[in-house]
């Protein structure tokens, strides 16, 4: 009798080691087909080739031979599309685990990392940036900038709402704090975009807020990249209190954890992911959504499992609708943000209807 729980573990332990060792080829193997998908396609074959020989060559093992491919299919492999399969892989990561800890932290299985009025913020800085050029002095970069301080002012006026006056910092109020941020800045953007004379700016505001991967390169990388990995690196040491988080304020204080105080660290943290990204490619919905869900009906509500598998589950969801978005209609390229709604929407709702996945142990 004593062995019959032990096993049950080891089982649940074998079927989530093959789940992540599963997820981690398809990332893969997503990432290789999608280096060679486009207007150009390119075998997958020729495309390991050329990345492995890059590889060796920079080991200092062999060089690559230059009459082995065509000089602009190696431009194409190893400096135009890697940098936004890669940009996708980290967005989809970075997204899906703030979605499956904003979803622990409130209790609530619609919360998504726009919940806080991130994606409005972000979009009120972009705008601005836009169309009335207010962070100009940052060149280049004055669009990010300006999404990001967008994001974080969104973030710090919700904390500053939620953790105020009665019913201190509590689910509701957070809830309802994002939703009034939202409404705030999804009005502030069309005031700016109603109000503007510029054609080419009111066109290029609505292809941001609707999320692209288009403009990503080597050198957007690093900040997004470093983000990820450490604050997704922190989130991956807290399934223990992202668990007792789902049973409630009552028994966190039973076990001792101070859950407000580990709520607006948390809540900070995936802001701070969340505004990055949002600054670089945009608002893409539905990832940390949905992918957190889909992950339950695998692993569980046990974040030791969850959250690795939604991070590679997110990868590779964005990936494949980063194909799509750049495949499915000749010389033209939709936004991702409505790839994902296409998907996500109707997904989620299958989802809902067929009650497969559980949350917090309901």
């Amino acid at each position: 009798m004593l062995m019959k729980p032990f096993i049950k573990e080891q089982k649940k332990r074998f079927s989530i080691a093959s789940l992540t060792i599963f997820l981690s080829v398809g990332l893969l193997v997503s990432a290789i087909l999608s280096i060679g998908f486009g207007a150009v396609s390119i075998p997958p074959g020729e495309v390991v080739s050329i990345i492995w020989a890059r590889i060796l060559d920079l080991l200092h093992i062999r060089n690559i031979p230059d009459e082995t491919w065509k000089e602009s299919t190696a431009i194409i492999i190893l400096n135009i599309r890697p940098p936004r399969v890669i940009m996708a892989t980290v967005v989809g990561a970075g997204l899906a685990v703030s979605g499956t800890v904003m979803q622990a932290i409130v209790r609530n299985p619609l919360a998504d990392p726009y919940i806080l009025g991130i994606s409005s913020g972000s979009s009120v800085g972009a705008t601005a940036a836009i169309l009335l050029g207010t962070f100009s002095a940052f060149g280049n970069y004055g669009i990010s900038v300006g999404a990001f301080l967008g994001a974080l002012a969104a973030s710090v006026f919700v904390f500053v709402v939620a953790f105020s006056g009665k019913g201190n910092g509590s689910t509701v109020k957070l809830l309802l704090a994002g939703m009034a941020v939202s409404a705030i800045g999804s009005s502030f953007t069309s005031f700016m975009v109603y109000t503007a004379n510029d054609a080419e700016g009111i066109r290029d505001v609505s292809f941001w807020t609707m999320g692209s991967l288009t403009s990503a390169t080597w050198d957007m990388l690093p900040i997004p990249l470093c983000v990820v990995v450490l604050t997704g690196g922190f989130f991956l040491t807290q399934f223990r209190v992202l668990d007792v988080m789902l049973l409630g304020a009552e028994a966190a204080t039973t076990l001792g954890i101070n859950i407000l105080r580990l709520r607006k660290i948390y809540m900070v943290l995936t802001a701070c992911m969340t505004g990055i990204m949002v600054a670089k490619v945009g608002t893409i919905g539905f990832v940390g959504l949905i992918i957190p869900h889909v992950m339950r009906m695998f692993t569980g509500s046990d974040h030791q499992y969850l959250t690795p598998a939604a991070a590679l589950g997110g990868s590779i969801f964005l990936i494949w609708c980063d194909i799509f978005a750049r495949t499915f209609l000749t010389n033209v390229e939709l936004p991702i943000g409505v790839v994902t709604g296409i998907i996500g929407g109707p997904f989620f709702l299958y989802l809902m209807l067929t009650k497969r996945y559980g949350f917090g142990g309901e």
